[in-house]
This record gives C-alpha cells, structure tokens and sequence, in this order.
C-alpha cells in the first residue's frame, strides 16, 4: 500500500526528532579525519539530492564498477566554476551504490583554509589532497575521491568545456600504486554548464588571493542571485576499473605513474565524448 502524504511528513518529523536527540546526547561518531556520517545523511545528502535528483536531473551508469567494499581510489573531472561536481558525485554514488559507500573527498588546501566551508568538508568526509591522508584512506578500505585537474579544471573557461587540463605530477597514481588499490575513473557531464565562465578577471582574483575570479552571464551582474547554477543535464558514468595490485613495486618509477595517470586521463576523455553525444541539449530532459 503506497504512503500517503501525512505519512511522509509524519515519517519526516519522525527522523528530524530522533536526529535532533542524537546530537542533543552525543550519541554519534566522528573519525579521525572529523568525518560524521550521522550529519552527513541527516542533512548534507538530502540538501545535495533535491540538487542531483531534481535540479540537475542526474542520470548515473557504471557503478556496478564500484567495488561493494574495500579500497578503490575515483577519479573524476573537475568543472564548473564552483566545485558542485565532487559533491554531486559524493551524494549520487552513495545514494544509487547497493552498499550505500561515502566517497571520502580529496580538497585543495584553499578548501581547507577557508571558515565554514572547511568545517562542512570535514564534516562531509573531505581531507586535505595529499598522499599521506590518501593512503590512510585506502589503507583503511575507504573509497577515496580525487579531481587531479584541480582549480585548472574548475576554472577554465566555457570555450575549453570538457577539454580536460593536466593531471599534475600523479600524486594519486602514487598513493594507489602504493596501497594496490583499483582505479575507478569516472566521467562528469552538466558541470561545466551550471556557471558557464566567459572571463576570469586575474587582477582581481589576485587581490582577493582566489586562483580566479569568475564573470558568467549571471555572475557578478545578478548579484547573490548570480549563485543559482543553471538547471544543466547532467551524465555520470563510472567506468571498469584499472587494477593497481601488480604495480606496488613502481609506486617510485615516474614512466610508470605517468603512464597510467595518462591512461585515467584518456579513458575520462573519451567516455566525456560518448556521453556529450547521448545529451546533445545541455538544458533538455
């Protein structure tokens, strides 16, 4: 028999109360890293999800790709302005993996330096994008984020969309390399579309000390408005993942790291190909 609505709120209150409780009596974990799965479902994921699910419309492929449990690092592209798409990814795999897996999200020390937004991360899962948080990770059987593109990505503009930049010196490769951990490479569509970059005004973003400053057709002219992303089409699809376990030794070897960093990096841009032809409208259903 379906719900009906006033069972739904009823349900609602319900879980806010028990929640409310929870907090109000300590009764919830934080790790090492100040991850708190309690807040994260209980708030973070549901807020993300009107976004993924409603505004955004995500359709997500591949995450049978997604091992069931232990370690595996995913590495995804990075756009989009302001970073929502670690995020998206974040609440779209755990929502849509039968094991419900959190993606333990690798920042840019920026992230990490700045109020509020640091604490969010934290409390979402997030460290610091070095080898030494990630190995932990990995060593621990967590899934483990990285965008090795970084505000490159982030911040190129709208006429380089979905051109993926540089993966930096493999720092990820390393780590996986080092705790033989698969890699999960993953391809993003729709970000690029939500705050469309026409110019970056460099003087500017040096003064503010940001790696760019964003000129969009809402933003800065709308103002606090200006932050509403665009209602983009968005594709996720994860794809088979690159096994590590026979490399451990050549976690040291730069022809090695580069050549599978290489290898990521080629297999995103490709299926970021195949998926741009699936969705020919950015803005269609």
């Amino acid at each position: 028999m379906p719900d009906r609505p006033g069972d739904q709120w009823d349900r609602r209150v319900a879980n806010g109360l028990a929640f409310l409780r929870r907090r109000l009596a300590g009764d919830y974990e934080v790790d090492e890293f100040g991850f708190d799965p309690d807040l994260t479902d209980a708030v973070f994921h549901p807020l993300l999800r009107l976004l993924y699910r409603d505004w955004f419309r995500t359709e997500v492929s591949g995450i049978e790709h997604v091992p069931v449990d232990g370690p595996a690092l995913v590495v995804g592209n990075h756009s989009g302005t302001v970073a929502l798409d670690a995020l998206i990814l974040s609440a779209a795999l755990h929502d849509k993996h039968p094991a419900h897996r959190y993606l333990r999200l690798l920042g840019a020390d920026l992230v990490f330096r700045m109020p509020v937004v640091s604490e969010i991360a934290r409390k979402t899962g997030g460290t610091v994008a070095c080898n030494p948080d990630a190995e932990r990770l990995l060593g621990g059987g967590d899934l483990v984020g990285v965008f090795p593109e970084g505000f490159k990505g982030v911040g190129k503009l709208y006429a380089d969309r979905y051109k993926l930049q540089r993966f930096g010196r493999g720092g990820f490769v390393s780590a996986a390399l080092r705790t033989g951990t698969p890699i999960v490479p993953v391809a993003i569509v729709g970000g690029e579309e939500i705050y469309p970059m026409l110019a970056d005004i460099k003087p500017l973003a040096r003064l503010l000390k940001l790696p760019y400053f964003p000129v969009t057709p809402t933003f800065p002219w709308l103002g606090p408005l200006g932050m509403v992303p665009l209602p983009s089409k968005w594709l996720i699809e994860f794809c088979p993942p690159i096994p590590t376990a026979h490399l451990t030794d050549s976690a040291d070897d730069p022809l090695v790291v580069f050549n599978l960093a290489d290898q990521v990096r080629e297999t995103i841009q490709q299926t970021l190909h195949s998926l741009l032809e699936r969705r020919p409208d950015p803005f269609g259903p």
